[in-house]
């Protein structure tokens, strides 16, 4: 959008750099101060759904990367209302909806958005993203200029977009895995947070929550007894796959051999019939390997199952377009074997496939919520002879933690805090999170001052936080923080979307979340077993061996990927202290010893493999985009 004539060669190149997200067709719509771009993933009405799109009049145009799951349900009730329609897309619906509801619209819809609406008689920009943040949204402005697009590099195919990183970002990184809503990793660039819309009108940008994560403490659902509640979710959960099966393209799932997958690919399969395809990753290293119950639950569901091997050489040599993909910096390799399992699934076909994210974080699956339960438990309980045994059943996977004396495990979960404060569940991973902070250039911190990023957290907070149960604060914070920053982006919609296909969650539906939101916490999680109510619904329709099985959250190989190998040449480089020096953002003796204890084989625990992947994927990212002459080569170099 801008104040004079807009340049269609800029909007063809922005575009053009999300062909990978929309590889079956483009278009791009220009009128006076206003352009649209649209790079297309066809899924509904392959031929008629093409965008930008108009209504009969003209008046309003949109640009939409996503899914409205309940688009045939809103267009009957808009026919009623006297709506005409030309096309069977979901597209046209969110027209016609805005034609009816105005800005309010985004309300009404059940699917993952971001879309913009030019309402020409207006004279205004409307934007939206949907509530959980599964679609990513960015924006800039440049003097009399606003540019909006599905990632980054797209506005930075404007000349005009400055490339520079938003140190005080980064810090929440090294802090928290992910960033605070609006930030992103460069200062020129924000993002529409998850649940909120934006309008730009008359020079001015306003920015509003449409949809507010909340939890109800007082809620009378716990009344209604484990059977009837259990009914509920399932029947929710059964609708929430049924609209996600809409397509004109053939949807397979991905099955991990977890709870939450194999639940999701028993609900398809009840709909799908004999035909399903099921995908999964699988690692040399035993303890990371899953494949063992992704074949038990496929030969149980009876799925025509796919698996990608990955290898830490497999990880080492996509990893540069891994970072390329999730534009910013991550402490973890997970997102690669992501990467490479999305590449299986288009080359076998498939544009669409429902996954089991969400879960963990609405309905109380993972360790960091038995953290909560044993600390609160440690607190009110100082005689007892359980405490120090409650402590083994936290990570059982991780053998670091697993191999050390109880004294040192109560110290790290800081159980003996008497004071809960506003993050009494994070804190233990976020102080060892910060601890790769030691790697900070003397710039860096002279640059970041007295910036504290959990400071920022906490003036973002909601007022009702507060009177919340350390358990719901502890899903808050991973279900608004966490899934939208790191999740859904960097390890889901950005490791998708690099090879053209789209991740449906049926636990993100937003009437499965607002449902668990009002659980007591006692049906979320019974004791120490998580996931309590979800188990019951899970009854029958997975194995039971899958269904009893420790909770194994998806892991990759980290730091180790990179001490040898593929990832030699490019590792070399961008961690040489010339290069370290040269970007000024850690220390280069620190980056060089790290490296040389890797490659001695001496490196030990989380601390060390997130410090190496953060700095190296930081490096890549500055590398990539700060000084882009340099991508191409680390790109192509080990592919």
């Amino acid at each position: 959008m801008n104040q004079a004539a807009v340049d269609p060669v800029v909007v063809h190149r922005m575009t053009s750099a999300l062909q990978h997200r929309g590889p079956d067709d483009c278009g791009v719509y220009t009128a006076p101060r206003v352009a649209l771009g649209h790079a297309r993933l066809s899924i509904l009405d392959l031929s008629g759904g093409r965008q930008p799109m108009h209504n009969a009049a003209r008046s309003l145009s949109i640009t939409f990367n996503g899914e409205i799951f309940n688009y045939l349900e809103l267009r009957d009730e808009l026919q009623g209302k006297g709506h005409c329609f030309t096309t069977s897309s979901d597209t046209e619906v969110i027209l016609h909806l805005y034609e009816e509801e105005g800005e309010r619209c985004v309300e009404k819809l059940n699917g993952q958005w971001a879309f913009a609406i030019w309402d020409q008689q207006r004279r205004r920009l409307f934007l939206s993203r949907d509530r959980l943040g599964v679609r990513p949204l960015f924006y800039t402005q440049t003097g009399n200029n606003f540019l909006f697009a599905s990632e980054i590099k797209a506005l930075f195919a404007s000349p005009e977009v400055a490339r520079d990183l938003d140190l005080e970002a980064l810090d929440q990184i090294f802090t928290f895995w992910c960033l605070l809503p609006p930030r992103t990793a460069f200062k020129s660039v924000r993002q529409v947070p998850p649940g909120h819309s934006l309008m730009v009108e008359n020079g001015q940008v306003r920015l509003w929550p449409h949809w507010r994560l909340e939890f109800d403490p007082e809620s009378r659902y716990g009344e209604d007894g484990e059977q009837k509640l259990s009914e509920e979710l399932l029947a929710l959960l059964d609708d929430a796959v049924r609209i996600r099966l809409r397509s004109d393209v053939p949807v397979g799932t991905y099955l991990s051999g977890g709870l939450d997958s194999t639940f999701i690919t028993a609900l398809t399969k009840r709909r799908a019939g004999n035909h399903l395809r099921s995908f999964s990753v699988a690692f040399e290293d035993p303890s990371l390997d899953e494949s063992a119950y992704q074949q038990q639950a496929s030969a149980f569901l009876g799925t025509e199952h796919s698996t990608v091997q990955c290898s830490r050489d497999d990880i080492a040599r996509v990893f540069p377009e891994v970072i390329w993909h999730a534009e910013q910096p991550i402490l973890r390799t997970a997102p690669a074997p992501l990467f490479l399992l999305s590449r299986l699934v288009r080359d076998s076909g498939f544009k669409v496939v429902l996954t089991g994210e969400g879960a963990d974080e609405t309905l109380g699956g993972y360790d960091i919520f038995k953290e909560v339960k044993i600390r609160c438990f440690w607190v009110r309980n100082p005689q007892s002879t359980w405490r120090h045994l409650l402590l083994r059943r936290l990570y059982p996977y991780m053998e670091g933690i697993q191999r050390q004396p109880s004294a040192y495990l109560a110290r790290f979960f800081q159980v003996d805090a008497q004071d809960p404060g506003l993050f009494f569940s994070h804190l233990p991973r976020w102080q060892l999170t910060a601890k790769a902070k030691a790697f900070y250039s003397d710039a860096l911190r002279s640059e970041l001052g007295r910036y504290d990023a959990m400071s920022e957290l906490e003036s973002s907070l909601p007022q009702a936080y507060r009177r919340w149960d350390p358990f719901l604060q502890a899903q808050f914070l991973e279900s608004n923080y966490l899934l939208p920053g790191y999740i859904l982006s960097s390890q889901g919609d950005r490791m998708a979307m690099a090879h053209s296909v789209e991740g449906r969650f049926p636990f993100l539906d937003h009437r499965v979340v607002e449902f668990a939101s009002k659980l007591p916490v006692r049906l979320k999680m019974k004791v120490l077993q998580e996931k309590y109510l979800l188990k019951r619904c899970a009854d029958g329709l997975v194995p039971s061996a899958v269904k009893k099985r420790k909770k194994q959250p998806y892991r990759a190989p980290d730091g180790d990927c990179f001490a040898q190998g593929a990832a030699r040449e490019y590792l070399d480089e961008l961690l040489s202290p010339d290069c370290v020096r040269r970007f000024g953002l850690f220390d280069p003796e620190a980056a060089a010893k790290l490296l040389a204890k890797f490659r001695a084989g001496r490196a030990i625990g989380a601390k060390d493999n997130m410090t190496l992947v953060g700095i190296l994927s930081t490096q890549l990212l500055v590398s990539q985009f700060v000084n882009p002459l340099t991508r191409r080569d680390f790109l192509h170099a080990n592919t």
